[in-house]
């Protein structure tokens, strides 16, 4: 389990107030895709994804990344039970969807390029630092339920 200091709590909360979810949820699920277009095989009831065009204005694409930040969000929330907050949805990507565990650091890589890109100067070492712990521990959540 991962322990966050008063000081990374704080970070990961003021970067967390400056995420656009609706801008921020999209931008990062269709740079996974683009980026490693093996990932598209999960989402095939979301049509055509066979194209940089085709991925950037997915609708469905779209609304999914906003699923998977507001699911960041619950973690921003309570930062002490990431691992029980993960548990659940850790097991339907296992036993339902079948998601490499891999694909899970790719998506926190990309969630935290997109948000470098918004943020710019104030997404410094330090605080990019902080939120990579932070998403690490989001990661080994998702995981948790692979053997």
């Amino acid at each position: 389990m991962v322990k966050f200091t008063e000081q990374e709590r704080d970070v990961v909360r003021a970067v967390w107030e400056k995420v656009d979810v609706d801008e921020i949820g999209p931008e990062a699920l269709i740079r996974v895709l683009i980026t490693y277009p093996w990932t598209e095989r999960y989402f095939g009831k979301f049509g055509d994804l066979f194209s940089i065009s085709a991925v950037s204005t997915n609708a469905k694409l779209a609304e999914h990344g906003k699923v998977v930040l507001r699911s960041l969000g619950r973690a921003v929330e309570d930062m002490d039970n990431i691992k029980k907050t993960y548990a659940e949805l850790s097991r339907l990507h296992c036993e339902k969807i079948h998601v490499d565990p891999d694909n899970f650091r790719l998506l926190a890589d990309c969630i935290t390029i997109t948000i470098a890109c918004k943020l710019k100067s104030t997404f410094n070492s330090n605080v990019q630092a902080t939120w990579q712990k932070f998403l690490t521990a989001v990661v080994e959540a998702m995981t948790s339920q692979y053997n």
